[in-house]
């Protein structure tokens, strides 16, 4: 019984410490956090326990169904969490470049000429031991008394002994210049790192802004508005699917070279698409590829909130120029970044042009298709390429 009562309170004690470790974990609030990276003054620790709590509050958010407020809610999070990691490597630069300061202080102390000191102090040595190989005879003769003869030699030893006890705090010192100087090379490559870091920290930050701002200038900070774009992205990106799985009712129209006319792209919103645009896409055996590794690097109409856009293939474009460029290829576009749409990966990327022209981009058989997408019809043309596995498809258009 006994025995039982103290496993009890052995177990009581453990989960009291847990508790307790626990509170002292978390011993910093939400609210705490927000005013403190305000005024700038948390503690390295403290910032860890801000960081730890915006991860947590982030991860809660994105478990939530998907809304515009949601959605705001999840990138004040991510900013947060940003600012946090920003003012953390801020403090860390701060910390390296008074360390740095320290170093240089220390080392210009040491970084009399060591070597010149060496050199003195080997001199004074040498003098030091001349002087003590005096014959012990000469010695006592010249000694007034033998206690003098006794103290002249004992002197003469101290100043030996004294001078290798320098010389060895000379080496010492050398060698402490040295670690310094190793020292101060590694704070220096860590304060650099901590700088990109920082830069970095400070882009992303700012991307963080522009992505917010856009949600809320797309959305027009409108919960139904934003549904109806998520909904026809949604809608658009199954079709898009279905289309490669073979669902599209497709009829073949013939042969057709290079630049050839193909469609037209339709005006306005249609099917699936909120505005006038083309959306672009290249499949090889139906994998998906980046058009801009076929598409030649030319000057296009920035529209798209800063994707990449630099073309590094021979193709020909789609659309004469100019060419307005709305959206990228793969999982890093603004649109994506701002939560604008459904989807998480673009499979293509959305163009325009004023003449409404599209082309095809290379030889071969042209087939034209429809698909139902969100109570409409989507339009498109796909292009087999003669020679190749390749596959070009061109949605939101008239043929």
């Amino acid at each position: 019984m006994k025995s039982l009562l103290k496993k009890t309170l052995l177990a009581f004690v453990f989960l009291l410490v847990i508790l307790v470790f626990s509170s002292q974990s978390l011993a910093i609030t939400q609210e705490e956090c927000e005013q403190g990276l305000g005024k700038g003054d948390l503690t390295p620790e403290q910032l860890r326990d801000c960081e730890s709590i915006l991860d947590k509050l982030y991860r809660e958010t994105s478990k939530q169904k998907t809304t515009l407020q949601t959605e705001i809610k999840r990138f004040n999070t991510a900013i947060a969490i940003t600012v946090t990691k920003i003012v953390t490597t801020t403090t860390e630069i701060g910390q390296l470049e008074k360390e740095i300061e320290s170093l240089s202080n220390k080392i210009g102390r040491l970084d009399i000429s060591l070597d010149q000191l060496s050199e003195i102090l080997i001199k004074r040595i040498a003098e030091t031991y001349k002087k003590g190989k005096i014959d012990p005879v000469a010695l006592l003769l010249s000694s007034d008394n033998f206690p003098d003869f006794v103290a002249r030699f004992k002197y003469l030893r101290v100043i030996q002994l004294h001078d290798r006890k320098l010389m060895i705090q000379m080496e010492t010192a050398r060698t402490n210049y040295e670690d310094q100087k190793t020292v101060k090379e590694e704070k220096q490559e860590q304060l650099e790192a901590a700088k990109k870091k920082l830069e970095s920290q400070k882009v992303l930050l700012a991307r963080q802004k522009t992505d917010k701002e856009r949600l809320l200038e797309i959305t027009q900070n409108n919960e139904k508005r934003y549904q109806e774009l998520l909904a026809i992205t949604r809608a658009e990106i199954e079709a898009i699917q279905s289309i490669i799985a073979g669902r599209g009712e497709e009829t073949e129209a013939g042969k057709v070279g290079q630049g050839q006319r193909v469609a037209s792209i339709i005006t306005g919103a249609s099917a699936c698409s909120t505005g006038t645009h083309l959306h672009f896409e290249i499949r090889e055996n139906d994998d998906v590829r980046n058009p801009f590794s076929y598409l030649k690097n030319i000057d296009l109409i920035d529209d798209s909130g800063g994707d990449s856009y630099t073309g590094t293939g021979d193709w020909e474009w789609p659309l004469n120029q100019p060419i307005k460029f709305n959206q990228g290829f793969g999982s890093d576009t603004a649109a994506i970044r701002a939560r604008i749409v459904w989807y998480n990966f673009h499979t293509g990327i959305d163009v325009a042009s004023g003449d409404l022209v599209v082309k095809a981009v290379k030889p071969g058989t042209l087939y034209q298709g429809a698909i139902g997408c969100g109570g409409g019809t989507l339009r498109y043309v796909r292009v087999d390429h003669d020679d190749s596995s390749f596959d070009t498809y061109y949605l939101h258009v008239n043929y």
